[in-house]
């Protein structure tokens, strides 16, 4: 018979039941309430700027672009729905150092159906009937072939020359390219710039350089959500395939692990070495190529990003970078290869459990869902405040004018003074700002925007 120590084990006898036990405290009470006080406020306040937002906010400011009249290209359900590209009447104006301070094109911007195709100036539009009814398609209203030249162009009715342009973020941006060493725009090195002189492609990269920074971020990121709302339910397909996968993927390490895990780092460092030796034949091969050998900084930013994969440059950079991620990886499997073999065990181990507590899988899917919930709150509301802020005109003109850059109203700026004073100004759409309180402390509600997202998570 074993000894009554060890039959109960170490730990001695175990306790029993007893009727009048009420717990180990008896008056309890909650902790933590100044903490939940304020976690309650600050979700309140959450809610708040959610509200203030949306009845301030408008979207369409960054899912449209916005003309020289404020109105946007291509909203349904407007004179413009069909005209869904935004066109400069002179890029070229882009490239003054002012557009970077004024984060505005002084040049007229209006909303067309197509970017242009082909290279053409008004003069030699104007000789040809087919050709000027092109043209129009890129002018003002109220332009006619009574009308001379010298009179649409003082009346900025029409630019003075197309070039042929790709639209890139919904608005028309030359289509610049390399051949033979030389920037290209429409596969010419040269252009006709409306007054009959020749200027060179490259003429127009600062303009594009300039105009592109003018494109605020959110636009880039509205666009992405704009995808994201045609492809939604391959989105979710893929979730779901992505989630059998995992829960088969689970059930194997539980047989597994070891195998799998060091398969997947081998796997890995196949993947990326393919990926040097890819890199480093595109790199030789363009070796002796025409115009192969201009350096990044030399070609600056490009709609086309094909343009890129045309450089020599721009494979020796990704070589580089996945030899570096290459040789981080091998050294951490050098020095951290008991670590690795622990971690398999642990994984074993977590497989064992979650086989018999299979609820546990869903748990996560739960969380997840949560999460999006809140992240898409914080999304929406941030677009909203971003877009909370009313137009701005300013005055804008190629000559000196002391009016220049001052706000200006365009539905009475042919009668104004400034008008009167700069007969050559134009009143056109700069950027959204305000003057109110609310405008001014925008930046502070979009900090306070993630504060709550980041206590929640």
């Amino acid at each position: 018979m074993p000894e009554e120590g060890e039959f109960y084990g170490k730990h001695g006898e175990p306790r029993k039941y007893d009727s009048s036990f009420k717990g180990p405290i008896q008056n309890r009470s909650c902790t933590d309430i100044v903490c939940c006080i304020l976690f309650i406020i600050a979700l309140l306040g959450y809610f708040a700027v959610g509200i203030l937002a949306w009845s301030q906010g408008d979207p369409r400011k960054v899912i449209y672009p916005t003309d020289s009249r404020g109105q946007f290209c291509g909203q349904a359900g407007t004179p413009l729905e069909k005209k869904g590209m935004l066109f400069y009447f002179n890029i070229m104006k882009c490239a003054s150092p002012m557009v970077l301070l004024e984060f505005q094109c002084p040049t007229t911007q209006m909303c067309v159906e197509t970017c242009p195709d082909k290279f053409l100036t008004l003069v030699k539009a104007s000789t040809n009937n087919k050709d000027f009814d092109y043209y129009k398609t890129f002018c003002k209203e109220g332009v006619t072939k009574t009308m001379v030249v010298p009179e649409i162009l003082k009346q900025g009715l029409c630019p003075a020359m197309l070039t042929p342009s790709k639209p890139f973020t919904r608005r028309c941006f030359p289509a610049l390219g390399l051949k033979g060493g030389l920037i290209t725009v429409g596969n010419n090195s040269h252009f006709d710039d409306g007054s009959g002189t020749m200027r060179a492609a490259k003429d127009l990269v600062d303009g594009v350089k300039n105009a592109t920074v003018v494109m605020e971020a959110r636009q880039v990121v509205m666009k992405i959500f704009e995808d994201y709302t045609k492809s939604w339910y391959w989105i979710l397909i893929g979730l779901v395939i992505a989630m059998l996968t995992s829960l088969l993927f689970i059930v194997l390490l539980r047989f597994l692990a070891g195998i799998m895990v060091w398969v997947m780092i081998v796997m890995v460092i196949l993947v990326l070495g393919y990926g040097i030796f890819h890199c480093y034949m595109e790199y030789a091969a363009l070796k002796g190529e025409a115009g192969a050998n201009v350096t990044l900084q030399e070609i600056g930013f490009q709609t086309d990003f094909t343009v890129y994969l045309q450089i020599r440059q721009t494979w020796l950079a990704f070589m580089i970078i996945l030899a570096i991620v290459v040789v981080i990886i091998i050294l951490l499997l050098i020095f951290l290869r008991k670590r690795i073999l622990i971690a398999i065990a642990l994984i074993k181990e977590a497989s064992r459990t979650i086989g018999h507590v299979m609820c546990s899988l869903f748990y996560p899917i739960f969380t997840f869902l949560l999460l999006a919930i809140v992240i898409a709150y914080w999304a929406v509301t941030a677009v909203f405040l971003s877009t909370s802020n009313q137009p701005i005109y300013k005055v804008f003109n190629e000559t000196m004018c002391d009016h220049s850059r001052k706000t200006c109203d365009p539905a009475n700026y042919s009668i104004s003074i400034e008008k009167a004073l700069c007969p050559d100004s134009e009143c056109l759409f700069a950027f959204y700002g305000g003057e109110t309180a609310y405008h001014k402390y925008l930046i502070g509600l979009q900090f306070y925007n993630v504060f709550p997202l980041l206590l929640v998570r």
